[in-house]
Parts: structure tokens; sequence; C-alpha cells
């Protein structure tokens, strides 16, 4: 957010919010005490009065100088006023005038010292009442000379000092307010785009709870994805950076929606690869975890037939998903240095899942026996084969996923065939009701158009 003229220190700040006086009605008590004095012509008990009042007045006054409120100060003077109060023996006007005082000086306080402030102010006004009745037996004369008017437009004056500096101080904390909001919003917007290059399970618990960011990691127990796209490679050789950077946005957006669907943890993009992996930081147990990478690898695979089926309507053929996936154990968490930290995976087992993914044919899920032994039940799995894969001494048994769809003859949700010049792609799960109409519609025109070209060929043979 830009920022026009020179900025200010701290110090240089902190002493102007602090520059002005906020207990002014003090003045108004010295005036007080003084005319009172005056009146009395300086008799024992109204120099006592003065006595009482102008010291700690006067203490207040030198000590609370570009000082911030505080409770035990504001008690202090709502105790001398009161006293003034009590000792006059409530005199209207002028009790009125002072009172209003208090009333300014309890609505400043801390809510939660306003009660306690009344009750002072009230206890001391009534004893001091009944001290200045045992002092002096007389009544005191209120409303001679010029004392109470004096009192009561000083009072006012105050009053409106006081406000003016409220007034001037919701102006300031209105116009920090506001730029406070500018650097917020633009906070926000920074962070928002900021945390579109990191997994939600890692910047989230680092906002809600401000949690320390170092680099630490542990071991755990992972299931571990590896995918990228089959025949990728080839076909970047003959297409437009734009064009191949359209097919890699459009396939890396859908694959990550399916992602986060099944709540895993995505590593990062390599090329046309990515990686993800279940049990960190929100495991659900190590075989559920299993199931739910085994879940979106196949979601993945079905959703990379209705990719296909696009991009061949483009003129790109023969992409398909490849897929590897192991279960075992890896350091995860927090790597590199203090300036740059990456939440990131490391292991033997990470390196497995990226063999099985680079041996996996063309829309092939192949899995690792450990994981095998989580899924078998809830999956059908073909056995693959056993691979000696580089960077692993022992043999590598390796099962394929089978679509759960495939042996369920006219209840599979998916119809996939390809041929020379046949390409036959449905998807069950996306068509409309409405829509039945039209496909049947479609089909019928094509078996036609088959029909007139196989009788063209018969003729053509003969």
């Amino acid at each position: 957010m830009p920022f026009s003229g020179r900025l200010k220190s701290p110090t240089l700040l902190k002493n102007q919010e602090h520059a002005r006086f906020d207990y002014p009605e003090i003045l108004v008590l010295l005036l007080t005490v003084a005319l009172v004095a005056m009146h009395f012509e300086f008799n024992s008990i109204s120099m006592a009065l003065f006595a009482i009042v102008s010291l700690p007045s006067l203490m207040i006054l030198v000590y609370n100088y570009q000082r911030q409120p505080s409770f035990w100060t504001s008690n202090i003077v709502v105790v001398l006023f009161s006293t003034v109060i009590g000792s006059m023996q409530f005199c209207t006007v002028l009790s009125l005038s002072l009172s209003l005082l208090i009333g300014i000086r309890i609505i400043l306080s801390e809510p939660e010292n306003r009660l306690k402030l009344i009750i002072v102010s009230a206890v001391t006004a009534i004893m001091f009442y009944y001290v200045s009745i045992t002092l002096n037996s007389d009544m005191m004369i209120c409303n001679e000379d010029l004392i109470s008017p004096t009192i009561l437009l000083a009072s006012i004056i105050t009053i409106f000092w006081q406000f003016w500096g409220i007034y001037h101080k919701y102006l300031r904390y209105e116009k920090t307010a506001e730029k406070a909001k500018g650097r917020l919003n633009t906070l926000v917007s920074v962070i928002s785009k900021l945390t579109r290059f990191i997994p939600p399970q890692v910047w989230q618990p680092i906002v809600k709870s401000d949690s320390i960011v170092d680099v630490n990691n542990k071991r755990a127990k992972l299931t571990i994805m590896f995918s990228d796209i089959a025949g990728f490679t080839e076909l970047s050789d003959s297409l437009s950076s734009d064009n191949l950077a359209d097919i890699l946005n459009t396939y890396m957006k859908c694959m990550t929606v399916i992602a986060n669907k099944h709540g895993a943890m995505l590593d990062k993009f390599v090329g046309d690869g990515m990686i993800c992996f279940f049990g960190e930081p929100n495991s659900r147990g190590t075989r559920q975890d299993a199931l739910d990478c085994v879940a979106m690898a196949i979601d993945m695979r079905r959703e990379m037939r209705s990719l296909r089926q696009e991009w061949r309507l483009m003129g790109f053929e023969g992409l398909y998903v490849r897929i590897g996936i192991t279960t075992g154990y890896c350091h995860v968490g927090n790597f590199g240095s203090n300036n740059r930290i990456s939440y990131t995976i490391i292991g033997k087992e990470a390196n497995l899942a990226s063999r099985l993914e680079s041996i996996a044919g063309k829309g092939d899920i192949l899995i690792s026996q450990r994981t095998y032994d989580y899924v078998c039940h809830d999956y059908e799995c073909e056995y693959a084969g056993t691979y000696q894969l580089k960077g692993f001494d022992s043999s590598i048994n390796a099962w394929q996923v089978l679509d759960p769809d495939a042996n369920k003859g006219r209840l599979s949700k998916w119809v996939d065939h390809t041929l020379p010049g046949f390409n036959l792609h449905l998807n069950f799960k996306d068509m409309q009701n409405y829509d039945y109409k039209k496909i049947k519609n479609k089909l019928n025109f094509a078996l036609e158009r088959i029909e007139k070209e196989e009788k063209e060929h018969s003729l053509n043979n003969k």
C-alpha cells in the first residue's frame, strides 16, 4: 500500500499522543478551593480544605502530565471533588458544577471501574459533609458573590474542552483505522494469493494458532502417490507452448479438485506429474489413508477419460494418466533453512512410488505389496508382476488396481473404447435425463452411417 510523506518514528508518535493533559478538571478544583478560601477570608476551615485539596491536585498536575490516565489517578481526582462537595455541604450550584466534572471523569474511565468510582464519590461526599457539620455547625452560604457562577462557567468550559479532545482523538483513531483497514485488506489479498502456493493443511493451522514455523520433521507412515501423463513428452514435441500450457493447466486443475475432495496433501507439481500423500498432518489411520489414496487415484483415472475425449476433439491424441502408490515410513515436515522452508516428504518409500509410476502402463494404477495388503478387501486388484527397480536391492511385487466398474457389465458407469477411426466415451454419471434422447439420436445416426459405409464397402469389394 503506498504511503506519502515522511514516516514518523514510534517515539515521536507516542509523545504526540501523550502531549495533552488528561485531567483539566484539576484546574477547576484548584480554582474552587482558592475562591472558597478567599470568600471565607482564609479562616482555618477554608485553609484546611485548600491544603487538603491543592497539594494532591498539584502533584497530579506535575506527575500525570504526558502520562496515560490510570484508575488510581482518576480515583484521587474523584475523591478530591467529592471532598469539596461534602465540605461545602452540598451547595446546589457548586455541587452540580463539580458533580458534572465527576461524571465526565467516570465516563472517561474504563467500564469496569465506573461503579467503583461512583461508590467512592458518594461515600467521600457524605463523610466530609458530616465532618463539615461537626467542625462548623453553621450552614455554608453558597450563593454569595460570584463563586458559584464562576465555578459553573469553568466546569462548562472544562467539559467542552474534554469533549473537544475526545472528538479530535476520535478523528485520529478514525484516520488510523482507515489506514489500518487499507493495510489489512492489502495483507489479506496478498495472503490469499500466497496460500495458493501452499497446501491448506499447512497454512490453516499456522493462521489459526499462530504457531512457530521452523525446520522440523518427523518419521510417519504415509501412503504416497506419484502420477504423470503418459505420452505428454512425445506430444510436447509437436505442440505449441500455448496449447501445451492449456492442456497441462486443465489437467492440473481437475486433478487438484479431486485431491482436495479426498483430503490429500498435494505436495508439488513436477512438470506434468504430481505428488500427493496421506497420513500427515491429518491421518485417518493407515488403512483408511491407503483406501483414500486408491479411491483418489481411481477418480483421477476416470477424470482423465473425460479429458482425453475433450482433447481428442481438439486433435490431441494418446494422453493417459499413470499412477504409482506405496505405503511406508518416510520423513515428513518442514525441510530447508530459516530463509526458505518446504513442507514435503523424503524417504525410500517416496522413491518406490516414483519407480512404480514410471513402469506403469497407460491408464494403469500400480500399487506396492504393502498398499495392496490394506486395500485388497475393498478394491479388486490384479497381480502385475515382480520388478527389479532402480535403487532397490530386492525385487518389488506390484499390483494393478482394476476399475470398480469394469466387471459390472451393464451396471458400469463408464464405456470407453478406442479403435482406429472410432472413439466411444460414455460417462453415465454425468449424463442428464433430458439428454438421453439426444444421445440416442446421435447413436442411431452413427449406426445408420456405419451400416451405409459397410454396404458400400461390400459392393466395392464385389
